[in-house]
């Protein structure tokens, strides 16, 4: 059964409001146990806009939908033009003070796990270690018709080959790697079949509309049964993929806290919001608990 997309949320007037005050995070870091649930928040200050904050894509873009993409061969050929585009300025984005913070907290022992609903590998990049990717990688590429999965990086060669000169100026980059092109600019791309059996290819990623994979879902409820605390890092809880990992929280009684600078949808789930830039809060936290960042990260792929 396919999700229906959830593109947008307003907040009611009576959500709690949000604090200034990161001691309550630090506690339940010190305490130990706690499972990060990030989302796009987490990677603006790598330069990867979100979706829904001040200035985020869906003000100007709507993504991609399982139900287009896989119906539509004029929609495949706009959406592998953009990727292809973005994928250049995606790649090349590096981990910030958030990312390192919370390799650190797992270097530190204090998580029980990570799950990040964006698709940008760089929490791994900064250190992380057994991420689960709620909504799949950009970095791997899979027939929807023999199910082979093969690396993004081969992928874009044989988009290269196939378009010689495909260079257009996009107007902006999004948290799924797809770039802002306008038809004329994506032209007559060419798009390239799966070298095993000519099938359609698609990123390893979870489009609006598409269902997480079921055994990644139980995954995921699993490590929220084991967690002493819940730490959602810069996501609005819209799509209810992540949000139902809050609700789980909540009804068995596990705190659940948020950092995010604006309102979200499991706010009424949580014990506490800190409306604070991310990377200032979680270094603030990590110096709190004499956790280093160990300054850099290795360099991606």
């Amino acid at each position: 059964m396919r999700m229906r997309p959830t593109l947008s949320w307003t907040p009611p007037a009576d959500l709690p409001p949000g604090t200034t005050d990161p001691e309550p995070v630090a506690e339940a870091l010190a305490a130990g146990g706690v499972l990060v649930l990030s989302g796009a928040g987490i990677s603006t200050e790598s330069g990867i806009p979100d979706y829904r904050g001040d200035g985020g894509s869906l003000s100007r873009h709507t993504p991609m939908t399982y139900q287009d993409f896989t119906t539509s061969a004029r929609a495949r050929r706009r959406y592998w033009a953009r990727s292809h585009l973005g994928w250049r300025t995606f790649g090349r984005a590096r981990p910030n003070a958030g990312h390192r913070a919370v390799a650190a907290f797992g270097r530190h022992g204090l998580l029980s796990g990570v799950i990040t609903q964006n698709v940008d590998g760089l929490h791994q990049a900064a250190g992380s270690q057994g991420v689960v990717e709620l909504h799949g990688s950009l970095d791997r590429v899979v027939c929807l018709t023999c199910g082979t999965f093969s690396a993004r990086r081969e992928l874009a060669g044989r988009l290269e080959e196939a378009n010689p000169g495909f260079s257009p100026v996009a107007a902006g980059i999004n948290p799924d790697g797809d770039a802002d092109l306008t038809d004329e600019q994506v032209g007559n791309f060419h798009v390239v079949p799966c070298t095993v059996c000519g099938g359609v290819l698609k990123p390893d990623v979870v489009f609006f509309g598409e269902s997480v994979p079921p055994a990644r879902v139980e995954e995921c409820r699993e490590l929220v049964r084991g967690a002493a605390s819940v730490l959602v890092l810069g996501s609005s809880l819209t799509v209810m993929s992540g949000l139902r990992f809050v609700r789980q929280a909540d009804q068995a009684g596990t705190p659940v806290l948020i950092v995010n600078r604006d309102a979200t949808r499991g706010d009424r789930h949580a014990v506490t919001r800190v409306a604070l830039p991310l990377g200032k809060t979680l270094t603030a936290v990590a110096e709190r608990l004499g956790v280093g960042l160990d300054g850099g990260a290795p360099a991606k792929g």
